[in-house]
């Protein structure tokens, strides 16, 4: 018998589970009923879970009575330091604390659709309006900023800031290493030694809250032989990941095998050296993880323990200690590969033992792009495995999860998808692909148009590339795509050839076009600070930046720090001589994580975040549009070389494109999809009789045109059998003509890829 338990340590995003443990508790019911392996399969949330287990009465009573005193000690220190507005706060914070237990349970209610007798919702108007409430300074801002009376519609908002008021007491006077968000991730990502990391794991969050949630959450597989798969995906889970191996070696012994994968065991600890994680782990698995456990079951004669695989040998992608020797992961293996592949293609991840209504849906900000990431509880999936451009010389090109890339069988993910809602009861589908695939795409958005039940609302990553056309992006809109986000790094062409992005601005404004005229929201990452950017061309790219959000391309946009990857294209070819203007820096010894290289001058970059991020946060609010962008800075910057009108000249190029291919007849076996209303033909008051009127509307708007009668009614009862199916566009001109064909595109006629 073998148990396997899949845990997500916190703390990741809180509005939706991480999608791992749903995938590989897919895997191993098919592993289990193929293998006939006896045993419990189970997933735990345990971000969730300590969410909750903190933001409630009992919670906040154990930590304001642990921390009021040392609250006041540091606020006469504040004090004397002269932050009086800081002292202020935290004194505020021990007098309401009262009022903060009493509030937090409403609080949550409003934020989670959880089945509890308290809803939140009776109490929202008292909590938005009360003196007695309890306010922190984030809540404070908020409402100083509105220029109207504070209504129910805020209340959501104001639930959230008040989480996020909390969360800054209890790291300054309870823990310091935690974050509403990521526990520790100022450890994980920093520090260069795994000693820091082992002196974390006695945090006050970690004894007083999350050992008793393990304590609970899995006393029912004690002294039983388990598979524990304990998912790392950010920087911030490896101190929970550390303390969850620790409190399951001291609990099970020999009974337990304990596995560490995910993203940053992907990426920080492909060759790690640090004997010490080894006590709190039996291996690490990398990449997608399936082959790993495939080949462990391979070993393992039936009713023996995992364990026993663990022989020396070596195992595909996985690394462990055997008589005080690292075993390196075996990192290529045909046959473990193919399996793998197959995997991928056929998995739908099980999200069987969530209560989506348990998370509670945040709103720190009224942007919508912002809202739709955290307004929510999304099934998270993917509609490829790796990238299938895998070429941007900042990314970890020479990863799996990047340049592996491997379709899934779009019609069996959007079955199995359907099927997960249904049973969620959550319609809302977040790709988190690298980039979805156009054509997996456009595939989905056709399957999802013919749902006439409960279709899905979905959104996800993508590239800026032509490919996104006027026609595909009102084919994704009409099929549930309600958003994209993606990547535009650097908006200059000298930026995006240096990055090998593969695209051109031309293109980006081309998609984002698109995206827009359609109803689509649309995000882009931004980056800054590459080693050898001048300040021309990041001048350069926040004017293209501001222009895009002038002319109502983009919704919101998020600046990132370049970082220097062992593993990137960058890198690899400063190993090859291509980059002597690079200058890594030695690593530190004993550094634990190694994926992140410092070089020479990339404090340097540092000066610009604040005013990057000033500009950004007007633009999308809609404000201070017109401004110079490199007023923003306090320091002295380059104008733009730019032209003014640089985004609006490429809207209209692309105008003139969109327009000129809706004046073409198809090519040879292009296929077309109807996505007007049901056309119907209106009685004529010309004198020949044979002329009559069709009549639809698309997108808002009433279209008429005048035609034969024959060809009217031909083309009403091919829409009629084709309606919403793919049509040759040969067979709508022989039924309609020519004329009839163009003035069609455009106005609910979308040719497909």
């Amino acid at each position: 018998m073998l148990n396997t338990v899949i845990i997500q340590p916190p703390l990741v995003q809180l509005n939706t589970p991480y999608p791992s443990g749903a995938y590989l508790q897919s895997f191993f019911k098919d592993q289990y009923q193929e293998r006939n392996i006896q045993g419990k399969i189970k997933w735990l949330d345990l971000s969730n879970e300590l969410f909750h287990s903190v933001f409630c009465k009992k919670g906040l009573a154990h930590i304001f009575s642990c921390s009021s005193k040392r609250a006041l000690q540091i606020a006469d220190s504040m004090e004397q330091n002269g932050d009086a507005d800081s002292a202020f706060e935290l004194r505020r914070y021990v007098s309401l604390s009262g009022h903060w237990i009493k509030w937090i349970d409403c609080i949550v209610a409003i934020l989670c659709a959880n089945n509890s007798s308290l809803s939140g919702r009776e109490f929202t108007h008292e909590f938005i309006r009360s003196a007695h409430a309890p306010r922190g300074a984030r809540m404070e801002r908020y409402l100083s900023k509105l220029d109207r009376d504070v209504g129910v519609d805020d209340s959501q908002i104001l639930a959230s800031l008040a989480l996020a008021d909390l969360a800054d007491y209890i790291t300054m006077c309870y823990d310091s290493n935690f974050a509403l968000i990521r526990y520790a991730e100022r450890l994980a990502t920093s520090t260069a030694k795994f000693s820091d990391v082992i002196q974390g794991l006695n945090g006050s969050i970690l004894k007083d809250f999350y050992e008793p949630l393990l304590k609970s959450k899995l006393s029912e597989f004690e002294g039983q032989n388990t598979l524990f798969c304990v998912s790392i995906p950010f920087p911030g889970c490896l101190e929970l990941a550390v303390f969850t191996g620790d409190y399951i070696k001291k609990k099970w012994g020999n009974n337990a095998v304990v596995a560490f994968g995910g993203g940053y065991v992907n990426t920080e600890l492909r060759t790690v050296k640090e004997k010490r994680l080894f006590d709190y782990c039996d291996f690490l698995s990398y990449d997608k993880g399936y082959g790993s456990y495939l080949q462990i079951f391979d070993k393992v004669q039936k009713k023996l323990f995992v364990k026993k695989a663990l022989d020396g040998s070596q195992i595909y992608n996985v690394k462990y200690l055997y008589q005080d020797n690292f075993v390196e992961p075996l990192l290529k293996s045909d046959e473990y590969e193919k399996k793998e592949i197959q995997i991928v293609k056929k998995t739908i991840p099980d999200f069987e033992g969530i209560n989506f209504k348990d998370y509670p849906r945040l709103a720190d900000d009224n942007n919508p792009m912002h809202r739709i990431w955290n307004d929510g509880a999304w099934i998270k999936a993917y509609m490829a495995y790796g990238c299938y451009w895998h070429r941007c010389a900042f990314c970890d090109t020479s990863l799996d999860y990047v340049k592996s890339f491997c379709g899934t069988n779009i019609d069996s993910l959007y079955r199995g998808l359907c099927n997960q809602a249904k049973k969620a009861g959550v319609y809302g589908i977040h790709f988190v692909d690298e980039a979805c695939p156009p054509v997996s795409m456009q595939r989905f958005a056709l399957l999802n148009s013919l749902n006439t039940e409960t279709p899905l609302t979905w959104w996800g990553n993508i590239r800026f590339e032509k490919t996104f056309s006027r026609d595909l992006a009102e084919l994704l809109s009409y099929g549930g795509l309600t958003a994209v986000s993606g990547g535009i790094e650097i908006a200059t062409g000298n930026g995006l050839d240096a990055v090998n992005k593969g695209t051109s601005i031309e293109n980006i404004v081309s998609s984002c076009c698109a995206f827009k005229e359609a109803g689509i929201l649309v995000h882009s990452y931004m980056i800054f600070g590459f080693w050898n950017q001048t300040e021309q061309d990041l001048i350069n790219s926040m004017e293209t930046l501001r222009q895009m959000f002038a002319n109502g391309l983009l919704d919101s946009a998020f600046w990132h720090k370049f970082s220097l990857t062992l593993h990137s294209t960058v890198y690899r070819e400063y190993l090859e001589g291509k980059h002597p203007d690079l200058k890594p820096l030695p690593v530190p010894e004993g550094q634990f994580a190694e994926n992140d290289i410092h070089f020479e001058g990339e404090k340097k970059s540092q000066k610009y975040s604040d005013s990057l991020n000033a500009a950004l946060e007007y633009w999308m609010h809609g404000e201070k549009l017109n401004k110079s962008v490199e007023t923003y800075f306090p320091f002295k910057m380059p104008k733009p070389t730019i032209e003014q009108n640089y985004v609006e000249k490429l809207i209209q190029k692309y105008e003139q494109k969109r327009d000129s291919a809706y004046n073409e007849l198809p090519k040879e076996n292009q296929k077309y999809i109807w996505l007007g209303g049901k056309p119907v033909i209106l009685s004529s008051n010309e004198k020949n009789h044979s002329i009559v009127e069709l009549c639809w509307s698309y997108m808002g708007e009433m279209h008429y045109f005048k035609t034969e009668k024959n060809q009217a009614e031909l083309f009403v009862e091919l829409i009629k059998k084709g309606y919403a199916e793919e049509i040759l566009g040969s067979i709508i001109i022989k039924v309609s003509g020519a004329k009839l064909f163009k003035f069609l595109r455009g106005k609910g006629l979308v040719a497909l890829l």
